[in-house]
């Protein structure tokens, strides 16, 4: 498989040629904010030989066969772009290894240079090939050495960043939310932490947390697309958590990094103490990286906690250690421990009373405890308001004050933030059904009401 395509938590072997990373096989050139960071990693710098890219002769020489072999025949340019790697210095070297072997052979060339030279595999490299397979079927972009890794975390860890009260303000801008609940979100992103959001369902914990998620993608990171350690890779970037940050090409950076906005990793009740741990897959003979280690440099979001089949306090006694020393040890299929940085804002939330799930020591290390309570009236009523405005609905006060005294006053029924723009919607629903203008008129509102709670 290629080790781009966008995966949830489990390799799968590379039966199939991999789509080749970006066009180019260069990294995108730096964000302002990003370049600084960069700049203090020499090793981000392209690699002008073997000996600079950290990884094993050997190990790269297998690479390259294991390319060429689901391939078929490839020209070096494009073996270049596939593997991040140059070809000159670099790659040309590895392949005049394998020909002294008898290993490849070159069919053609649709240049006059060594790059636009085809390669394909001897009867000798297609055995070689198949054997490196079964070692493990890691195909794409080669891996960079887990040290590089764990440098470039740290150095891009979010302890970095600050943001000040407009920064926070600017980024809850279209939610309602008060001013004491921004003022607690902006010391608890600046602490680069944890952080417990609790409180009733429905109010919006999971969209506060989102917005948390959009305030640190501000400045972009690099990661790799893998890491290596003692032979082993571990799959780093994917699809799914990691969104590219557009950019210019630069020849300069090291192609084997992806400049990503900061991720944001979201897991709910599928959580489990071993998706917590590298992921090796007994068919593909590499490692998926866990959750907490995809959202290194960003937010890890445990959503709905206290809902997952482990039991809470087994999960939370997973993390003391991460949580007070920033660093979390995983284990190889071997079972030699490995370090890596726990450098995340990690964001439990939770519908339940934090008391009722972990111990009060347990909760001394979470360092923000934020209540997203029900809403006010007043703050009820703004969000109704807002949300007419944009599904286009126009706004009756009477329905407003009719819903309010039948459907919550009379039903002693708690006000939720998610409900304007539930009940709103099924109004347009009934009010289209019935070829009727949407409005908030009194009946109308009884009508969406009844369909919503159905007395549940």
């Amino acid at each position: 498989m290629g080790a781009n395509q966008p995966q949830q938590g489990r390799a799968q072997p590379a039966d199939a040629p991999p789509p080749a990373p970006p066009a180019h096989p260069s990294a995108p050139s730096l964000a302002p904010q990003a370049a600084t960071q960069a700049a203090k990693l020499d090793f981000m710098t392209a690699p002008q030989n073997i000996h600079e890219t950290g990884i094993s002769a050997g190990l790269l020489a297998e690479l390259v066969l294991k390319t060429i072999y689901l391939q078929g025949e490839i020209a070096g340019l494009s073996l270049a772009r596939m593997l991040c790697l140059p070809f000159v210095g670099v790659l040309q070297n590895v392949l005049e290894s394998l020909d002294r072997e008898q290993l490849t052979n070159v069919t053609g060339s649709s240049g006059f240079s060594t790059q636009a030279y085809n390669y394909v595999l001897t009867n000798a490299g297609i055995v070689r090939a198949r054997q490196a397979l079964d070692r493990n079927q890691y195909v794409g972009p080669a891996p960079v050495p887990l040290e590089r890794y764990n440098a470039a975390i740290r150095t891009q860890a979010l302890r970095g960043l600050t943001l000040h009260e407009d920064d926070v303000k600017k980024g809850f801008e279209g939610l309602t939310v008060n001013a004491t609940m921004i003022d607690k979100n902006g010391p608890a992103l600046n602490s680069g932490r944890s952080v417990f959001l609790y409180g009733p369902p429905g109010n919006g914990k999971t969209t506060i947390a989102t917005r948390m998620a959009r305030l640190l993608a501000t400045s972009p990171i690099y990661i790799p697309y893998a890491a290596e350690i003692d032979g082993n890779i571990i799959k780093v970037f994917d699809d799914f958590n990691h969104q590219r940050r557009p950019g210019e090409v630069s020849p300069d950076v090291d192609a084997r990094w992806v400049l990503i906005e900061r991720p944001t990793v979201m897991v709910g009740g599928e959580l489990t103490l071993e998706s917590l741990d590298l992921i090796y897959d007994d068919n593909s003979k590499f490692y998926e990286a866990p959750f907490q280690m995809k959202a290194n440099g960003g937010l890890f979001l445990i959503d709905d906690f206290g809902r997952q089949r482990t039991d809470p306090q087994d999960l939370l006694n997973r993390w003391i250690v991460p949580l007070e020393t920033r660093i979390d040890f995983l284990t190889l299929h071997t079972g030699k421990k490995i370090e890596i940085p726990f450098e995340q804002l990690v964001v439990f939330s939770t519908n339940l009373d934090p008391a009722q799930l972990v111990d009060a020591a347990f909760l001394r290390r979470i360092r923000h405890k934020i209540k997203v309570d029900d809403p006010s009236p007043q703050e009820f009523q703004k969000v109704f308001q807002v949300m007419c405005e944009r599904l286009k609905i126009k706004y009756n006060h009477e329905g407003f004050v009719h819903l309010m005294r039948k459907h919550y006053i009379e039903k002693k029924r708690a006000l939720k933030m998610s409900h304007p723009r539930d009940l709103l919607e099924q109004l347009i629903d009934m009010t289209r059904y019935k070829t009727l203008t949407p409005e908030t008129l009194p009946q109308y509102m009884d009508m969406a009401a009844d369909a919503y709670f159905a007395d549940l």
